[in-house]
């Protein structure tokens, strides 16, 4: 019988659903706009109805990743749920400009798909996943006296990865989707 190592079981520990990935970065973009978060906010901006969001909620709280207010019924996440959250994001925005700039997708199809996959990567993969695309994007001189990748597997993109030194830094940096296209 297989069992699973301790890598493999933080890296699963609080699996999301694509559902409750939107649920949560609904509740931080509303209140980073408004200024807080209401089930009946959160029920119009994702089109559903309240009792589909209440119970939804009820998940999370579970996970312990949202809480409620008890004097205004706020919705607001926990210390967990935002570091969720932020983690999600560097992994839709890393990779957004992964797919776009290195494999040279469109921009429309890599944002979707960054979305898709933005709540599987687990944080070892988003941090080694970083490290790597820094790697790729922020070569400067003759890297092969270095011991790094020669300049002509230099990737160009548009996204700074230089300016992070670690993917801990760039992961809690991480406010919206303001890496991202507005467009949709």
């Amino acid at each position: 019988m297989m069992t699973k190592n301790n890598d493999q079981k933080d890296a699963h520990e609080n699996d999301l659903s694509h559902s409750m990935v939107h649920y949560l970065l609904t509740i931080h973009k509303l209140k980073e706009n408004r200024g807080f978060a209401r089930v009946t906010d959160i029920a119009k901006d994702l089109d559903l109805t309240k009792g589909s969001v209440s119970t939804m909620l009820n998940n999370l709280k579970k996970k312990g990743l949202i809480q409620e207010e008890d004097e205004c019924k706020f919705v607001v996440l926990t210390e967990l749920g935002h570091e969720e959250v932020h983690r999600i994001l560097s992994s839709r925005t890393l990779l957004f400009y992964f797919l776009r700039d290195f494999v040279g997708v469109d921009e429309k199809t890599a944002e979707y798909d960054s979305c898709q996959m933005e709540h599987l990567m687990s944080p070892q993969t988003s941090e080694r996943f970083f490290n790597f695309m820094k790697t790729l994007a922020c070569t400067c001189e003759d890297l092969d006296k270095k011991g790094q990748l020669p300049k002509s597997f230099q990737f160009k993109t548009t996204l700074d990865l230089c300016s992070y030194n670690t993917a801990d830094e760039f992961i809690h940096n991480q406010k919206g989707d303001s890496h991202l296209p507005t467009d949709k």
